[in-house]
């Protein structure tokens, strides 16, 4: 490397053996950094192995649906066994179809949308999904609320808003953990507990009006 001139009253140190220990350790440096995102303890080291009982005590989604009309599909479970679970969780399924449109960038187009709900975040206000509060994962339309206590129940709701009319499928699984170390079982033994919607959305919006005081949108029942 070619030291530049100093400035006017000041003192430059430059040399190509200082030059060149300093690209030698930023190199080090780098590298480290590189071979620690490949190091470390396995995300599921700590979770507990085993089988724990989930009693699914209701879930509801409404058969007949209107487009653009919200609703809430509701998913209420209770640990039915003797241990904590450690991590209680609902994989959502079905919210989505498959588009047979040819030259789409992504097939993948919702039936359902997740309504937005304002929070305040530091002060501030934010529009957030309308999904099981603080339940949040990195995996796909996967939410899981924490520790479960023996007897223990735990509600999960959606509030979504039909998109496309037609027949729909929503499926749901229920799992103990997130990393496959505790499973989940039925309450009276065999599989993780699972279960589906089926009905149909029409293309009959909903009928709303503005309530007396001006604010409110009233959602017409008839």
């Amino acid at each position: 490397m070619a030291c530049s001139e100093p400035s006017p009253g000041r003192t430059m140190l430059c040399s190509p053996d200082l030059e060149a220990r300093r690209i030698a350790l930023c190199c080090l440096v780098a590298v480290a950094g590189v071979a620690g995102c490949g190091g470390g303890e396995r995300q599921d080291a700590n979770e507990p192995e085993g089988d724990f009982a989930v009693e699914v005590v209701s879930s509801t989604f409404p058969k007949q649906q209107k487009l653009a009309q919200s609703s809430n599909l509701a998913i209420t479970v209770r640990n039915a066994g003797k241990e904590d679970i450690p991590n209680i969780a609902i994989t959502v399924t079905g919210l989505n179809f498959r588009a047979t449109q040819p030259d789409l960038a992504d097939p993948e187009r919702p039936q359902f949308v997740v309504n937005g709900v304002p929070r305040e975040i530091g002060g501030f206000p934010e529009a957030k999904d309308a999904t099981p509060l603080g339940c949040d994962t990195a995996y796909v339309n996967t939410w899981a609320c924490g520790r479960l206590k023996p007897g223990g129940e735990r509600t999960f709701v959606w509030e979504v808003t039909a998109v496309k009319p037609g027949p729909y499928k929503v499926g749901w699984r229920v799992a103990a953990g997130l990393n496959g170390k505790a499973k989940a079982v039925a309450a009276a033994g065999g599989q993780a507990p699972t279960g589906s919607f089926s009905g149909t959305v029409s293309r009959a919006a909903p009928k709303v009006r503005v309530a007396n005081d001006g604010k409110t949108v009233v959602t017409e029942t008839r």
